[in-house]
């Protein structure tokens, strides 16, 4: 690892762990609920201790001013939930445009096992080599998605996040395989830090408990989005995050400490 990476990981974590909360969904699902004013959205999740935000190059001027000193993420492909097909991510800027909007790390899209795999590794492949030059991190998303995948299966987890580690990437996010023990494979799967996705959807304890599962499995952190951006109160849901991924503390205790247990 060169000295500018490892300095900008700095950046976007904390001693090696992550709270990433990525905010580039105004391409996939337009100016939903949380991205209206994504600015006072950057502040709440920063004040409640994400360790960094992700967007889009076009909103870069929305996130400096409102990020309370944590890091930015610059994602760089994209597709949208209206278009032909949302696993079709296609580049949407370069290595020198996240630069020029102040990026101190770049992310990619891939997805593992669907019929634009070979495009996508192709252009991770390009993108980190490109990177590198800059001494720029790059978080590579892989998701193990396709036809015949189960997208928690831990096998194909596995598979995406070394494929993550091969192709060059920094940081890996993928999804969560839905209980500690068999996630412990994901996270042996590479020497890369593992970030999970997404939250539960049946709630802000089964999210934490997801987030625990991860890191007792041996996650670096969370890249959390509409879990966090999207809730009623995105700052105290982004402290029980981090109360978790920073201060080990168990879901239970996280969502108490953050004033969300009731």
């Amino acid at each position: 690892m060169t000295p500018g990476i490892a300095a900008r990981l700095d950046r976007v974590g904390t001693d090696g762990r992550y709270v990433v909360v990525p905010m580039d969904h105004g391409i996939t699902l337009g100016a939903v609920n949380g991205l209206k004013d994504i600015e006072s959205t950057i502040d709440a999740v920063t004040r409640g201790g994400a360790d960094s935000v992700l967007t889009q190059k076009g909103i870069a001027d929305r996130v400096h001013g409102n990020k309370n000193g944590a890091g930015y993420i610059v994602h760089l492909n994209g597709s949208t939930a209206i278009g032909p097909d949302s696993n079709d991510k296609r580049a949407t800027g370069s290595v020198e445009a996240a630069l020029r909007a102040g990026a101190d790390a770049v992310s990619f899209h891939i997805n593992v096992g669907s019929k634009y795999e070979r495009e996508q590794i192709e252009a991770l492949g390009r993108l980190t080599d490109q990177a590198a030059e800059y001494g720029l991190p790059v978080l590579a998303m892989t998701y193990a998605r396709g036809p015949d995948i189960e997208g928690d299966d831990p096998e194909a987890l596995g598979h995406a996040v070394r494929l993550g580690e091969e192709l060059g990437a920094d940081l890996i996010k993928t999804g969560y395989s839905g209980d500690a023990e068999s996630f412990e494979h994901v996270c042996e799967s590479t020497s890369l830090p593992v970030l999970i996705a997404g939250g539960s959807p049946d709630g802000d304890l089964e999210s934490l408990r997801d987030v625990r599962g991860a890191m007792d499995a041996g996650a670096a952190g969370v890249s959390m989005g509409r879990t966090i951006f999207q809730h009623e109160s995105p700052e105290h849901i982004a402290r029980a995050v981090s109360l978790v991924v920073h201060d080990d503390y168990s879901a239970e205790a996280a969502l108490e400490a953050a004033e969300l247990s009731k």
